[in-house]
């Protein structure tokens, strides 16, 4: 019998973590608390990239080709490209505090990729992402463009009827805050937490 048992083999027990008797089960790394706060910083960092590399590229051929140029009518007089240089904030707002905006966006920055250390909510990310490369466009323009550094103006060139003239930088800051003020009126938290007033 014992000879038997020794041939046949004793089959394995699950322990009582729910494993295969083999010790145990190691996790994957993605899913982790550190793993899953990898991943959205990953994604705070690819929306962040895009949004800035498209608003630096269009804002390149904007001043390359549309600049003391006539605007270009894009839907009728309802919508036109029309390059303007900006000092002021998003919307031509505040032309006089050029290098306090300046300021203001480099500071916002900061507090994002602060931010980003606790991040474990997917939305966020992807708010907090355009949020940093929309502020990371203008704050190019402020820092590299005429007059000069830190005082540059912003190019913009979106130009709706009856509305402010802006660019996509501006765009991706207005959707990053307004689904900021979305998640926090629902009680999401950057950490993934839901809580309620």
């Amino acid at each position: 019998m014992a000879e038997a048992e020794r041939i046949i083999g004793t089959p394995d027990i699950p322990d009582a973590e729910g494993g295969d008797g083999a010790g145990p089960q190691q996790s994957s790394e993605g899913s982790t608390p550190a793993g899953r706060g990898r991943k959205k910083i990953l994604v705070l960092l690819v929306v962040a990239v895009l949004a800035y590399l498209l608003d630096l590229i269009s804002k390149m051929i904007v001043v390359a080709k549309l600049e003391h140029e006539e605007p270009v009518e894009i839907i009728g007089d309802w919508l036109k490209f029309d390059a303007i240089r900006n000092a002021g904030a998003a919307f031509g707002i505040g032309e006089a505090f050029t290098v306090i905006f300046t300021a203001i966006a480099a500071v916002v920055i900061i507090v994002i990729v602060r931010l980003a250390r606790k991040l474990y909510s997917l939305p966020w990310a992807i708010a907090l992402g355009l949020l940093l490369g929309g502020a990371l466009g203008n704050l190019t323009d402020r820092i590299f463009r005429a007059p000069g550094v830190f005082k540059g103006a912003v190019v913009d060139f979106i130009a709706p009827a009856h509305f402010a003239v802006f660019n996509l930088a501006d765009s991706a800051i207005v959707c990053g805050g307004f689904l900021i003020v979305i998640l926090s009126f629902k009680g999401l938290d950057p950490d993934g937490t839901v809580h309620k007033d």
